[in-house]
């Protein structure tokens, strides 16, 4: 309740203050994790985590254990460089250099909602609705204008009956009373008007 009580324009202002210091106070940590070539950073602007997933819905890792193998070696990571070749037990890199591997996991992040949705139902259908998630912070990726709010989710879209529901537990479980009542109101011809700036 507290993440839904600030609005997002204020969200930067706390969040770079909050990161400086976890960078601060684990900053062995993120030397081991650069030292063992993993590529990380807090958000062009500093903002950390939060406001890259409601900006980009990309470029975050969330640490569930794996940070600290990869710190210690254990898991080996190769950024930055194309694969030339995979082999039975190693990838082969374009800078000539082979990685031994017993697992071979791609990371190479999201698909924009807008792609699938192409994908899913039409092109056609996905230029009409726009891009989805992104509050038009007007950093790479999240184009403004300005939005207030993350575009074109848990709310009509200017496809008829069409809606979008997505984001980690906290957004989706909180979101889902809010997207249950508009399809209701709707269904029973209460009009529903919808915030728009333009």
């Amino acid at each position: 309740m507290i993440f839904a009580s600030v609005p997002f324009k204020m969200m930067p202002a706390q969040q770079i203050p909050l990161y400086e210091e976890i960078a601060k106070r684990d900053s062995d940590f993120y030397e081991r994790l650069a030292a063992a070539g993993f590529h990380f950073d807090f958000g062009e602007d500093g903002t950390g985590l939060m406001m890259k997933a409601l900006r980009t819905a990309s470029g975050y890792y969330i640490d569930v254990g794996a940070s600290e193998l990869i710190a210690e070696g254990e898991i080996k990571v190769k950024s930055g460089v194309a694969i030339r070749e995979i082999k039975e037990h190693s990838v082969l890199f374009a800078d000539g250099k082979e990685l031994l591997a017993d697992l071979i996991v791609f990371a190479i992040g999201f698909e924009s909602m807008n792609e699938w949705l192409a994908k899913i139902i039409s092109r056609e259908v996905a230029d009409k609705v726009g891009i989805c998630w992104g509050i038009g912070s007007g950093v790479p990726n999240d184009p403004g204008p300005w939005e207030g709010e993350l575009r074109n989710m848990w709310k009509p879209t200017r496809q008829k009956d069409l809606w979008f529901h997505g984001g980690n537990l906290h957004l989706s479980r909180f979101n889902s009373l809010f997207v249950s009542l508009q399809i209701k109101a709707r269904m029973e011809g209460i009009p529903t008007p919808v915030y728009s700036d333009s």
